[in-house]
């Protein structure tokens, strides 16, 4: 089917930028442009820097194509086509070390454009992804020519969407996710100034990116950006100085850290209770349902603790999403991988009892986890007890969460954990007694025969677990 002929989406997030729109058409990612638009992209394409962008993959892959093949109805005067996106991901739902290199390719990225008389006039977290461990820059309308006299458009978005949830977490030791993820824009200068204040107000990068900046932003609450460009121009703000302050500011975030905290998940493959003939098989199981799947273009892991299993499943499947819930858990995967140039696992922090919701413009412009995983595998491995036992989630709620996130066709492999295995009685023993009455194997199983099918159950050699393999029907 041809473009033309393929029906199309708009992409929700995609309206803060009348001159872009990106949509979708079948399989293909799109980004339609106005004629201002095309004439910036043209006059990027033709660059030096932007192809070696590019060619490095620092920037999603981008072409141009005919605008006569979008679909009727929609005319613009220019079209690209970028590279899918494996797994879309928000900034919410990644690790210490990952908001900070993505913060670092945003300010190289800038930098690199500035040399060549360009700017970015976005400075969002949300323009970035992630092809496993390496982040990949998405939004290729942001591109302009720089004009003289003007700073970066995109501070502010940098500021409360990268850098001031990384200094939250590497100067307080606080969790930057909440405020991520209860607002879209942001964390507000103003939130910060409260939290940094006596001899807080001293730590790194905080006087000029929080106090002065709050301070510049309440002097000029009045004036309209044309006022305060014109006040910059008059002053002799150049290419230079933008320079100098995007180097400052990459300076600071190289020097942002916060190395992952001792957890009780850290070494799961060592103190969950599985004897090493457990294991064994467990991994076979595993590695055969993957071989039984074909090959899956993605796999998710649900707890995937230290991605054993997600690396296993990379050598079968396109890309797998590993989720866990212990953020320093998955800073320490995250570490690893990206050490090993991998670009086939993508680590995310998510609480599995309470995924990603949709955010933003009408709780759509940001899809939620439900929205976003739909995956030829999932592995829900060691999942369901915390899930039935530790957060008090009906059975049947479980299974069919579980089941919501395979793709038709596909299959979940999901292990369940007898009530009289260690982990599951020290859930138990913080609970009253009586409060799980179906929490029992054969209720499980019915659970499951009345929804799928199953293909292959094992037990375990310790005889406190059981795997199964079961079809979604397509």
């Amino acid at each position: 089917m041809s473009i033309s002929e393929s029906p199309t989406r708009v992409e929700p997030a995609s309206f803060r930028d009348p001159g872009n729109q990106v949509f979708y058409a079948g399989s293909e990612v799109l980004r339609g442009l106005d004629p201002r638009a095309a004439e910036q992209w043209r006059a990027l394409a033709a660059t030096d820097f932007f192809p070696a962008l590019l060619a490095e993959g620092k920037v999603c892959g981008t072409e141009p194509v005919d605008p006569s093949r979008v679909p009727a109805g929609v005319t613009w005067a220019a079209v690209l086509r970028h590279e899918r996106i494996p797994f879309v991901s928000h900034p919410y739902e990644w690790s210490f070390s990952m908001l900070r290199d993505a913060a670092l390719l945003h300010l190289e990225i800038l930098r690199t454009a500035l040399a060549a008389d360009f700017t970015t006039k976005d400075g969002s977290a949300y323009n970035l992804q992630w092809r496993g461990a390496a982040p990949v820059f998405i939004d290729v309308g942001s591109f302009e020519p720089l004009r003289d006299g003007e700073p970066w458009a995109g501070y502010r978005q940098f500021c409360q969407t990268l850098l001031y949830p990384l200094l939250l977490t590497a100067h307080l030791g606080l969790d930057f996710r909440p405020w991520l993820r209860a607002q879209v824009d942001g964390i507000e200068p103003d939130q910060m100034r409260r939290l940094f204040t006596g001899p807080r107000r001293l730590h790194r990068g905080v006087p000029t990116h929080v106090h002065l900046h709050g301070a510049m932003q309440a002097r000029n609450a009045r004036s309209s950006t044309t006022d305060v460009r014109a006040q910059l121009r008059a002053a002799g703000y150049t290419r230079e100085l933008s320079l100098a302050t995007v180097r400052g500011v990459e300076r600071l975030v190289r020097r942002l850290d916060r190395a992952p905290a001792a957890s009780p998940w850290a070494d799961y493959q060592r103190t969950c209770g599985y004897s090493g003939a457990d294991r064994v098989a467990k991994e076979r199981f595993v590695e055969l349902a993957l071989t039984t799947a074909g090959s899956p273009r993605l796999v998710l892991d649900l707890g995937a603790n230290d991605g054993r299993y997600a690396r296993i499943a990379a050598c079968h499947a396109d890309y797998v999403v590993a989720v866990e819930q212990d953020p320093d858990v998955v800073d320490t995967l995250y570490r690893t991988l990206r050490t090993e140039h991998d670009r086939r696992i993508l680590p995310l922090v998510m609480d599995l009892a309470d995924p990603s919701p949709g955010g933003g413009w009408r709780g759509v412009e940001r899809a939620g986890f439900g929205a976003r995983a739909r995956a030829d595998v999932v592995l829900a491995l060691a999942v369901v007890h915390h899930l039935a036992l530790g957060r008090n989630v009906p059975l049947p709620a479980v299974l069919d969460w579980l089941l919501d996130a395979v793709a038709p066709g596909g299959r979940l492999v999901v292990e369940f954990v007898h009530p009289d295995d260690p982990m599951a009685r020290r859930l138990l023993d913080n609970k009253p007694d009586g409060l799980f009455p179906d929490y029992r194997r054969e209720a499980f199983e019915a659970l499951l025969a009345a929804r799928c099918r199953v293909e292959r159950r094992q037990d375990l050699p310790s005889g406190t677990r059981t795997l199964y393999q079961v079809a979604v029907g397509g």
